[in-house]
């Protein structure tokens, strides 16, 4: 099978509606045709640096448009692009740098300041690229070349016969070891997805569609070059808007989206705030969710108040390309209790529930869900040890290169056919969309020093709060230590969003029969605390915030 590589979709749409808006953000939009200009000029920079097949470029972008001409101009010259959170600690930031070893690191001037913190704690070979439309230096970052120079190169797309199986870009998640792990994820993966969800969800020219996700996590690929390719205009959604629901409601509004796509944590953040009227947002004709489990009280705040409105549930991880299966809503649930199914296979995927052995479990049982088919990414990058434990030979055939991924979830299929998810099987949990091994933030808290033993645990929280990271630890020594204290120098070692949000100290932690920490016993006095005094409990993580 092949299929075409994404640059050569948007550049066919480009052709198709040169004048139609593609991207809005704040302020600035810009058409087809200007954003195919402005990305075959970004390949020819990159091209004249030496940048060529098989190379990475770093994007230390906030997301906007410059940062998706970036990613198109990437493509066009056969890199892979790795976009870097700017909210992660430099030393973070460092450890994927010296994975992916890129080329050309593009900076906008959001990003200076976290490169600045790079090249203090190591020297890199990448050639800087500024995405600023002014020659500067600050005396810290000179970079070689920038978007100031754009207007030499050739405003015609370069020709190139590169392969649909090239990596597009390499995303790094979180690593039980401390480590990030790079998923890489080839054209193929993501067109064969937006084959069929383009399709399903009935794509028609001249739609809005939200831009929710940062670029550095897997949904904002469906978002991008979904309405990319079909020719939908994206509206970028300022991360500023996350903090502030009713605003965050309006510009929906004023937008006129017709499609909204996000992790769940920002519907029932809006559901919590009440921001949604009765049959608000008329011109929606979609609201699509993925990433974590949507509590059932905010489905039922929005399918109430949306009558108009199709409602999809999304499942599937990152290291599958965007989502596997899927689930329509057809009514409101009437129960709170009631849980959704994560559906059915999209096309071309296939998910399995297998027991220790490998072996299918009958309908109704709960086993290991894997995932096959054709959204699977070659495996994570430079690390053949973790790719070969993750995505292992499918033990149903004989037939050499066919696999399957263990996603660490556990479900089961129940009598109607549809997959449902139970929960986590190892110590990776979902929080606000974020996928979170427990195991790289308590490295994290090792590595402060100041803790004689720690543990880590997911709590669920029920309701709108979802899973709360939760923190027990021993102090070392009789230093003043305090969670305010823990979790701001934390906050140097780990993103935000992975800070614990309760914290309690323990003169020794709870160990069981083999003298291992009891994580069980630990997640259960913290779901104790949680579910019998939940204001003190949200007073004590506003306390540490």
């Amino acid at each position: 099978m092949t299929v075409k590589r994404l640059e050569c979709l948007v550049a066919e749409q480009a052709q198709r509606t040169p004048d139609q808006c593609a991207i809005v953000f704040g302020d600035r939009r810009v058409n087809f045709a200007d954003l195919e200009v402005q990305a075959n000029q970004i390949s020819g920079l990159l091209t004249r640096i030496g940048c060529k097949q098989g190379d990475r470029v770093c994007l230390l972008m906030p997301k906007g448009i410059d940062a998706i001409a970036g990613m198109l101009g990437t493509l066009k010259v056969g890199a892979a692009y790795v976009p870097i959170d700017l909210e992660s600690p430099a030393t973070r930031v460092q450890r994927i740098v010296d994975s992916c070893e890129p080329r050309v690191i593009l900076v906008a001037p959001e990003g200076e300041k976290l490169l600045s913190e790079l090249l203090v704690l190591g020297n890199t070979d990448s050639t800087i690229v500024s995405t600023s439309r002014t020659k500067k230096s600050d005396g810290k970052i000179t970079p070689a070349t920038g978007f100031w120079e754009l207007g030499k190169y050739s405003e015609q797309a370069p020709q190139n016969d590169f392969a649909d199986t090239d990596p597009a870009h390499i995303l790094f998640t979180s690593g039980s070891t401390g480590v990030p792990k790079g998923v890489v994820i080839t054209h193929r993966n993501v067109a064969s997805f937006l084959e069929w969800a383009t399709d399903y969800f009935g794509f028609e020219q001249g739609e809005q569609i939200s831009g929710h996700p940062p670029l550095h996590f897997d949904l904002s690929t469906f978002d991008i070059y979904g309405a990319l390719s079909r020719g939908l205009t994206l509206h970028l959604v300022s991360p500023k808007l996350n903090l502030l629901a009713p605003i965050l409601a309006e510009w929906i509004r004023s937008s006129r989206l017709t499609q909204w796509f996000s992790v769940p944590s920002i519907m029932t953040y809006m559901a919590k705030f009440d921001v949604v009227r009765q049959n608000d947002f008329p011109e929606m004709k979609r609201l699509i969710w993925c990433g974590e489990v949507l509590p059932t009280p905010t489905l039922i705040y929005w399918m109430q108040r949306l009558p108009h409105v199709t409602f999809t549930n999304l499942y599937g991880p990152t290291e599958a390309t965007i989502a596997s299966s899927y689930y329509a809503v057809k009514r409101c649930p009437e129960d709170s209790q009631d849980e959704i199914p994560i559906g059915t296979p999209c096309a071309g995927e296939e998910l399995l529930v297998l027991d220790e052995h490998l072996k299918s479990v009958p309908d109704g049982e709960i086993g290991d869900l894997y995932i096959g088919g054709i959204g699977l990414s070659p495996g994570y990058w430079r690390d053949a040890t973790k790719t070969d434990m993750a995505f292992i030979p499918d033990p149903r055939t004989s037939k050499s290169g066919e696999r399957i991924y263990k996603t660490g979830d556990l479900g089961f299929r129940d009598q109607h056919g549809f997959f449902r998810y139970v929960g986590r099987a190892d110590s990776q949990i979902k929080s606000r969309g974020h996928r979170i091994e427990l195991g790289e933030i308590e490295s994290a808290i090792n590595a402060l020093g100041c803790t004689r033993e720690s543990a880590v645990v997911g709590v669920d929280s029920g309701g709108f709060e979802g899973v709360a990271i939760c923190c027990a630890y021993v102090r070392d020594g009789a230093g003043d230590l305090t969670p305010v204290r823990l979790r701001n120098d934390l906050a140097s070692l780990i993103p935000r969003y992975m800070l614990p949000a309760r914290w309690k100290e323990f003169e020794v932690l709870p160990k069981n029969a083999n003298g291992k920490i009891d994580r069980r016993k630990i997640r259960e006095i913290f779901d104790g605390e949680l579910n019998t005094n939940p204001e003190k409990a949200d007073a004590r993580s506003e306390e540490t915030a």
